[in-house]
């Protein structure tokens, strides 16, 4: 029988609840044992609606759990590096949500404690998982597409609830939450690192917090990401990979759907309207569980981890300059 890796989760997040530790519980290595919150029926209520067997009322008490070997932390942006830091300590591995912190200088310090615990420490970005990216990049790096030059990311959603954790300071608005992604399959995709960047903040007065983000996001050779992202708009997401002899187009490539294949579309750019254009599709799957999978791989030492650490701070710099250069109305450089 493979041995699967005992998870425990830190507090009771909507998206934990919902999507990630559901799709947990079906991989082929992973096993969710046990979930801490501040408030001990919060945690119970939980574990009793997904069948998970330990519920603690502190995250201490979890830490202390000597049979949990790794640790899923979606807590508040704000409370990511703190938390991590403090089960590395206690001997867990631990995969942590995005944005792995506020800035890059705060995410350094997972270097630091990663090598003193020598645990695995990753940032939770399921979306390099899901095959339909990957795909996207073999097609981009193969030269089928021609030379890649830009990549288009939109990505919106509306929430106008003041009490959601995702419309407050100091760890929200659209940056943090989603446009991480369009600079993470960004710098994924072109396999380097961006080399300076100027974007636009539009704050909401009420919240404090960027409603509306654009950027653009210059990489070596003048290849360029051109994202907008957004917290009060309808709801749409689209990456186009645009080459010299063609593009893939992402349709929905944040939020793949778990109940119905995904596709991808290739087009030769032989004409405007479609004339050259193919579709791949790819299979029903759940990227939450392909990830909680991997890092299980790596807690295992079946597979190395591929996403280190280091990765993640290199997407919190990206983030870094782009608030920066929000603030300086000119190129920042990350």
């Amino acid at each position: 029988m493979t041995r699967k890796v005992s998870w425990g989760v830190l507090g009771a997040a909507k998206i934990s609840l919902e999507k990630v530790l559901p799709a947990m519980q079906r991989g082929e290595v992973a096993r969710v044992d046990a979930i801490a919150s501040r408030d001990l029926a919060k945690a119970q209520a939980a574990a009793k609606s997904l069948g998970i067997a330990r519920a603690y009322g502190s995250y201490e008490e979890l830490l202390a759990d000597p049979t949990i070997e790794a640790i899923y932390n979606p807590l508040p942006n704000e409370l990511h590096v703190p938390w991590t830091i403090r089960a590395l300590e206690a001997g867990k591995h631990v995969l942590s949500e995005k944005p792995i912190a506020l800035d890059a200088n705060e995410a350094q310090a997972l270097v630091a404690a990663r090598t003193r615990t020598g645990k695995l420490v990753a940032e939770a970005f399921m979306v390099r998982h899901h095959p339909q990216w990957r795909r996207a990049r073999e097609i981009a790096r193969s030269g089928a597409i021609g030379d890649v030059r830009a990549i288009q990311t939109f990505f919106a959603y509306r929430l106008l609830d003041a009490d959601n954790i995702r419309n407050k300071p100091p760890g929200g608005g659209a940056l943090y939450d989603i446009g991480c992604y369009a600079i993470l399959t960004a710098r994924y995709i072109f396999g380097a690192e961006p080399t300076r960047v100027v974007a636009s903040l539009d704050i909401d007065p009420k919240f404090g917090t960027d409603r509306l983000t654009s950027a653009l996001i210059e990489f070596p050779g003048g290849r360029h990401l051109t994202l907008t992202c957004a917290t009060q708009i309808q709801d749409f997401q689209r990456v186009t990979i645009v080459g010299e002899a063609g593009r893939v187009e992402v349709a929905v490539p944040f939020n793949a759907p778990i109940d119905r294949p995904t596709h991808i579309t290739i087009d030769s750019g032989v004409d405007l309207v479609g004339g050259g254009a193919r579709i791949e599709e790819f299979p029903v799957c759940d990227q939450y569980t392909l990830q909680g999978d991997a890092f299980s791989r790596a807690v295992l030492g079946e597979a190395p981890l591929e996403f280190p650490i280091e990765d993640a701070i290199a997407n919190m710099r990206v983030i870094d300059a782009a608030f920066r250069s929000a603030r300086s109305g000119g190129w920042e450089k990350p």
